[in-house]
């Protein structure tokens, strides 16, 4: 009798929508491992019950999504360098002392996407991130990593994009340059070569308020969120004349390769998995 694929999961609320199932199954059969990966949906104060209850079954690992990556932060016995700074965990595993591991690879899947799936330069470019909330926190430091000359951080509410500034300043290591600003979003002056939404105004359907004087002809946009079609944010950038406006699918699978590489200790190719979800 075959002995049971290994299994990992989602956990999320909502989470019937992810596309990370068939991300990991995409990557098993290119990388020939025999795994399941399913979608749980997870009430409301019940996730440390549940992830304790996966893991005590003898499951591998875990993804998590909104709205539980900084209660899996909390959760982990371990945390990686890049988890501890970004203050959310997206990716769980026990090790072989039984310890649960936290790791964070939405920052990773950023850089990987823009640099080597669209060959965006981020070295000694200036950056303005829309957003002060986790997921901008998880990015922030990959992107200081990648020694950017400038990041601006901007948010509705100024007060947050100063306290992730002040945060990132200190943990910036003393070798790297970059300069970090924040801003509301009605004082944001200067160009910029990439301007990244991390805020969830697109699947609100909502526009950002936020001139689109700051676009040039020049002007990447990038936004971490991604739908169907075209998102609202990378509509206005468009219309507002940006040379190129990227969504946030690609972040996504390059992440989703992280996370597999640390379960399974094989890197998935990552381009023909993007190209099936896009229905190329």
């Amino acid at each position: 009798m075959a002995a049971p694929a290994d299994r990992y999961a989602v956990m999320g609320n909502p989470v019937a929508h992810s596309k990370s199932p068939r991300i990991h199954a995409l990557f098993a059969e290119n990388t020939q491992q025999k795994l399941r990966y399913d979608a749980i949906e997870v009430a409301i104060g019940l996730f440390e019950e549940r992830v304790a209850a996966f893991f005590n079954d003898g499951n591998h690992g875990l993804s998590i999504t909104v709205p539980f990556k900084e209660a899996a932060w909390y959760l982990a016995d371990k945390k990686t360098a890049r988890a501890k700074t970004a203050g959310a965990v997206n990716t769980l595993w026990r090790d072989e002392n039984n310890c649960l591991n936290g790791d964070n690879t939405d920052g990773i899947g950023l850089v990987r996407d823009l640099t080597e799936n669209h060959d965006i330069p981020v070295k000694n470019t200036r950056i303005l991130v829309l957003g002060a909330g986790g997921a901008v926190r998880g990015v922030l430091a990959p992107l200081i990593n990648e020694q950017p000359a400038l990041i601006t951080v901007a948010n509705r509410t100024f007060s947050k994009a100063e306290e992730l500034v002040e945060i990132f300043s200190q943990e910036k290591k003393s070798s790297n340059q970059v300069r970090l600003n924040a801003c509301s979003f009605d004082m944001i002056q200067g160009d910029f070569d990439l301007i990244i939404n991390g805020t969830a105004a697109s699947l609100q359907g909502q526009t950002l308020p936020v001139s689109p004087d700051i676009i040039n002809p020049e002007t990447v946009c990038y936004d971490m969120m991604y739908g169907s079609g075209e998102t609202v944010f990378n509509k206005w950038a468009r219309e507002s004349g940006a040379l190129k406006c990227i969504d946030g699918l690609g972040m996504l699978v390059e992440q989703a390769a992280e996370q597999f590489f640390i379960w399974r200790g094989v890197r998935p190719e990552t381009a023909s998995v993007l190209a099936a979800l896009r229905g190329c």
